[in-house]
């Protein structure tokens, strides 16, 4: 279960950082309306949120990990929502950012070691 939560949770905060930085995106260099600023706004707070419910207690780690997601999910929200068409060496690279943050967030012994601050 706790693996599937920590993919479940990656997948929203990447939905909630990456939707908003998109819709800043809009309202800045498209003249979408300060409401879509507004949104983006509420979903990168979103995105703190949903991060910190992540069940390692080391934010440094959380982060790292998330950043090959975030990597990925990137390139995936160019692909779907703007039309993006990546290169093979994008692929490459969000491959080599996955397997980067299933390397920290699934290392052996940490999560017995690191489930509680202080630890």
């Amino acid at each position: 279960m706790t693996t599937a939560r920590i993919v479940i949770l990656f997948a929203l905060a990447a939905v909630a950082e990456i939707g908003g930085a998109w819709l800043i995106w809009q309202a800045v260099r498209e003249n979408r309306g300060w409401w879509f600023a507004l949104l983006g706004i509420m979903a990168l707070g979103a995105y703190g949120f949903v991060a910190a419910l992540q069940p390692d207690a080391n934010f440094g780690r959380v982060l790292a990990a998330y950043g090959g997601v975030f990597v990925a999910g990137s390139l995936a929200w160019g692909i779907v929502v703007d039309g993006f068409r990546p290169t093979v060496w994008d692929y490459v690279g969000s491959a080599v950012a996955l397997v980067g943050a299933g390397l920290i967030v699934l290392q052996p012994g940490v999560a017995a070691a690191d489930a509680t601050p202080g630890a």
